[in-house]
C-alpha cells in the first residue's frame, strides 16, 4: 500500500492505495489532461461510497472496462 496525501476541495486528506492503482490513476489523469488531484477531486464529487480509496478503485476500474468497451462499474 501506498498512502498519498494530497489537498481536495481546501482540506488535506490521505488515500492509500496499492501502487498498481496509483499507476492507473495517474494514467488516467493524462489521459484527461488533468492533475491527479484534479482527477481525484472528481471522483470525490461523484462517489457513491463514503471511502475515498474504494471510490477511487471504482473509477479506476470503470476507466479499464470502458477501455475494454464493456460495463461500467457502478
Amino acid at each position: 500500500m501506498d498512502k498519498r496525501s494530497l489537498s481536495i476541495a481546501g482540506h488535506r486528506t490521505s488515500i492509500a492505495l496499492e501502487p498498481e492503482f496509483w499507476t492507473a490513476l495517474e494514467a488516467m489523469a493524462a489521459e484527461k489532461r488533468l492533475s491527479l488531484a484534479a482527477l481525484i477531486r472528481t471522483i470525490d464529487t461523484t462517489r457513491q461510497t463514503a471511502n475515498h480509496s474504494s471510490a477511487v478503485r471504482l473509477a479506476v476500474l470503470a476507466w479499464y472496462q470502458e477501455k475494454l468497451g464493456g460495463t461500467e462499474a457502478r
